[in-house]
Formats: C-alpha cells, structure tokens, sequence
C-alpha cells in the first residue's frame, strides 16, 4: 500500500520540483541543506535565500525583453522594487544588483532611497516613483530628494491638493504622475479604491491644475487593482479603461509617455500552482499596442512596481512540531513552538495560503492534522481554509522529532508581525538567518538576528531602563 508521505505527494503533485526535491530522506528548498540549518541554528527559524531575488527579477526582465521583441513594442520597460514588501537593507542589497528602480509609499522610505544613494546602489537617474497618500513629512522628504538632484523621482498624484503642497517646497519644474482610482471587484467590500483619481476626473484634472502649471510635467499614469494582474475578465475590463484614459490623456498631453502597471504578479502558494507569467506580459504589451495604434498615439514605456514577486519566492520559516493534542474523535492538533500570528500573519489575517511541507520523516505514514500556534488567542492556527485541502503530515511519534516548513514568506509577513517589537502573548521573534552563495558558488549562512529575549521585550514595555 502506497501509505509513506512520499507516496501522498507524488500522487498529489508533481514532485519534486524546480525549488523542492528530497535528498537522503530531507527536504530541500532551493538546494538549501534545511536539516543542517536546523542542526545548526535550531527552530523556530527564518531565513531568507538572497540568490533567489535576483533570480526572480531576471525571469521578469527577460519575460519583458522577450514581449517586446514579439510585439515590435517601441517602449522602454523599467523594473521598480516595491519597497514595502520587505524593506530590511539585505534586501535592498540584493534587489539593486541588477540594474532596477525604486517605489516608495512612505515619508521613511525617502530615508531608505537618500541610503541608496550615499552607497552607490542608486544614482541619481534612477527613477524613485513616489506612491501613497502623502502626509507633510512625506511632501517635504520627496521635495528634498527632487531638490537635490533625483531628476527622475515621480511623486504619484494620489489627491487635487498634493500637486500645490508639492510645488511649495520643491524649486524648479518636477515631473508627476497620476494615480487612477481602479473600480473593485464586485464581491469587494467598497466599490472604488480610495487610492488615485477616478477614471472620468483625470482629464479634467490635467486640463484644470497641470496643462499650464509652470513647474509641473505629467509624465505618467499608474494603474493597479487590488487584486493584482490575473487572467481573468476583471483584470482585462479594467486595464482597457485604464488605456482609454491614457490614449485620451495622451492627446492632450504630449508630455506623456509612462504607464505604470503597477505589482500584482502572484507567486506560488502551493505545489500545484500554475500562472502563465510570459503569456500575462505578451498580452498586457499586446492589448497596449493595439490601443494605441488604434488612437494613433505612441506607445507609453511601461513600469512595474513588483514586490511580493521580487522577495516572497525567497524565505522560509521552519518550526517544529512540540506536542500533539487529541482534542475529539476527529481533530488532531500538532503543536509548534511559535506563533501563526506573530511569524506569519498573512496566515490569520487574511487567509494567505504559503507551501506547507514536512521537513523529514517523507518515508513515515501520514496522518490528517491541524496545526496550532503557542499563543492562547483562538486565532492562532493553520487549517484546511488556508491550506485549501486538508493537512495531511507523516505521524506524530514523541520521540521522533517532526520539522515542517512555510515556504515564500519573503513578502510583508516580518513588518506586519512587527519585527524586533512586541508580539502576541510576548512570543519571541525568531532567530534569522542569511543564506548566499559565494564566490565559489557554494553556500553560506550568518545570522541577522537572534531570537528575541526577555530582556527585549521588558525594555519595550517599559520594565528596565
């Protein structure tokens, strides 16, 4: 009888794959060694596997050059980070490595870039698009940045006052963008996003506040929807209204030239994942081109804001399994030693799905399961909703130690859980770790940081001085 792990994931999936295959029994995740990882650092554990950023924004630069070369497409394509993903300095490291811009959503993030900029990660012709509601601080640190010579920094027009606080501070002509205001799905709670301008009002808006404003030049149109770029007939409606505005736009503003697409790229949630990524892009391109020809305007150069795209495919949480709690004739709970809440909160927040895998024991038999996390708050667990079919895990033996694994964690989880602060129930953070490749090619790891103390967290709360 096909009983053992193994045999539930080959009958399941397709396996192994690209990212994850079995060596001697134990799982690895992008050729990373995680039983030495855990022989080595202990659980609960994150790491995050730099090689595989820069990895993923090659694939889309080459998706890109690949449907413009198909579509005999005129434009420029430009590659922005999304810095709110993950906004720690190994990141950023890595990230502009390969020749990419920047968007930012918050006064702070304006720090980040004036960093970049002392370290020779960025210049001063890298474009800087500027998103987001903006607040005085945020209006003053991108004047600044504009001020001292970031001539291709955008701020994206999110309201009618931003251009007017904008021109206050700065000192000579800017450039702009503008933000559509998308239309929800319908089963979405609100109709309109409360972020960018609507759809009818922007003309009108150029025609009224830009169009002979001495120190402004629109440049570009940013469009995104909440529920990111799918094949589906929602993502296709929008993006055509998105390109009636700019070919209308575009007649009346010659200045024009840039659509933004914004981020939205999906990135793998379970073994069977399947999402066609050159086909999205060779259709985006192609639907752009023939609106355009159609309005006999120039095609725009295109920029994308990915974030969850560049860093997610690149992290990893591991716990183990501590105890197994029989609750009823039916619900098994495997205790780990951390939290759902505090590490992963995409997982309580908003039912994010992430690749869940045992780390060893392939070769035992399995068993249906539910996983719990150490806080006493009942939200603090990991069930068939997030995981879409049930949890099957090899057996729990007391004394045979069970490690699983969360996989493409890179994106959000550690500012949402509040990295190095306070956590649920004063649950530590976990020890982080770095994992790179060498000159040789070969592997090697250090800790960004430890676990959390007692200590840590008192001195949050105010307990020591």
């Amino acid at each position: 009888m096909n009983t053992k792990y193994i045999d539930l994931i080959n009958q399941t999936f397709e396996f192994p794959q690209e990212e994850f295959k079995l060596k001697d029994s134990f799982l690895r995740f992008h050729d990373i060694d995680l039983k030495a990882l855990i022989d080595t650092y202990g659980t609960p554990l994150k790491f995050t596997y730099l090689p595989q950023i820069s990895a993923n924004i090659r694939r889309a630069k080459a998706w890109f050059e690949e449907a413009k070369i198909k579509n005999n497409y005129a434009g420029d394509y430009y590659y922005c980070y999304c810095t709110k993903s993950s906004h720690f300095k190994f990141v950023m490291d890595e990230t502009f490595q390969n020749d990419i811009h920047i968007e930012t959503s918050s006064a702070f993030d304006i720090d980040i870039v004036e960093s970049l900029k002392r370290e020779g990660k960025i210049n001063e012709n890298s474009f800087v698009i500027c998103n987001g509601f903006k607040r005085a601080q945020y209006i003053t640190n991108i004047a600044r940045l504009i001020n001292n010579g970031q001539k291709n920094c955008i701020p994206i027009i999110d309201n009618y006052e931003e251009i007017d606080l904008l021109s206050d501070e700065i000192n000579d002509r800017y450039q702009i963008g503008i933000r559509i205001a998308s239309e929800e799905e319908p089963k979405f709670e609100f109709y309109t996003s409360r972020l960018g301008i609507g759809y009818k009002n922007i003309v009108p808006f150029y025609l009224k506040k830009i169009k002979d404003n001495p120190k402004v030049t629109l440049k570009m149109l940013h469009f995104f929807i909440n529920t990111g770029i799918r094949d589906n007939a929602y993502y296709w409606n929008e993006l055509q209204k998105c390109l009636k505005v700019y070919v209308n736009l575009k007649k009346v503003c010659p200045s024009l030239n840039s659509l933004n697409i914004g981020g939205g790229f999906p990135i793998k949630n379970s073994l069977g994942f399947e999402f066609d990524y050159a086909y999205m892009i060779d259709e985006i391109m192609n639907q752009i081109k023939l609106t355009c020809e159609e309005a006999d305007v120039e095609v725009p150069d295109l920029f994308t804001e990915f974030g969850s795209f560049t860093v997610g495919e690149s992290a990893g949480a591991i716990y183990e399994v501590l105890y197994q709690k029989q609750q009823n004739d039916r619900e098994k709970w495997n205790m780990i030693d951390s939290s759902f809440i505090t590490t992963l909160p995409d997982t309580w927040t908003i039912n994010k799905r992430f690749i869940m895998l045992p780390i060893n024991r392939w070769n035992d038999t399995y068993e249906r399961v539910l996983l719990g996390g150490l806080t006493c708050d009942s939200d603090d667990y990991y069930n068939s909703e997030q995981h879409m079919n049930a949890i099957y895990l090899p057996k729990y033996h007391k004394d045979k130690p069970l490690y699983i694994g969360f996989f493409n964690t890179g994106a959000y989880q550690e500012t949402i859980g509040g990295f190095g602060g306070l956590q649920h129930c004063l649950i530590p953070t976990p020890k982080h770790i770095l994992i790179d490749l060498d000159e040789d090619g070969n592997m090697k790891t250090s800790v960004f940081s430890e676990q959390q103390k007692s200590e840590d967290l008192l001195k949050i709360l105010g307990y020591e001085n």
